[in-house]
């Protein structure tokens, strides 16, 4: 089952957004601390709606205990210094699509950590995408790629 995880969020509204688009396809979320918010902001409620409580949520205290509870699973970073377009990676059913801060990604070490990393391939004008809107992409990409395997 393909999960997505947030590395340290900073925006709730994002959190929320992802946790309703969990929610809703049925994906889990895992979120590793420290956010830069509490959990029962009121702006991560608004954007999450109802469907932060049909959530399938998980909270690791740090990035240690992230990847102490991997099992089989590869960790597939979404970051505009991917080494892949998600155009042409090939998905694998059990993969954590991970996002990093809305500010500056992952820091190296857990960039060079994870098993793979993809991008979105954009206008050379624009820096990036908004994280929620880059991880529904690539996200639906690789549910996409794993129903037509299947």
């Amino acid at each position: 089952m393909l999960k997505l995880a947030l590395f340290e969020p900073e925006i709730p509204q994002n959190t929320g957004t992802l946790m309703r688009l969990g929610a809703c396809l049925d994906v889990p979320i895992e979120v590793i601390e420290p956010c830069g918010f509490v959990l029962d902001d009121k702006r991560l409620k608004r954007a999450g709606m109802d469907y932060r409580e049909q959530a399938n949520l998980t909270l690791h205290n740090d990035i240690n205990t992230f990847w102490q509870s991997r099992q089989n699973s590869r960790v597939i970073l979404i970051d505009v210094k991917g080494e892949h377009s998600f155009y042409d990676f090939q998905f694998q059913d059990n993969d954590t699509l991970m996002v990093g801060r809305e500010s500056n990604g992952v820091p190296e070490d857990v960039f060079k950590r994870c098993d793979a990393s993809v991008f979105i391939p954009m206008h050379p004008a624009c820096r990036s995408l908004n994280v929620a809107i880059a991880a529904a992409m690539v996200l639906t990409e690789a549910m996409r790629q794993i129903k037509t395997a299947q």
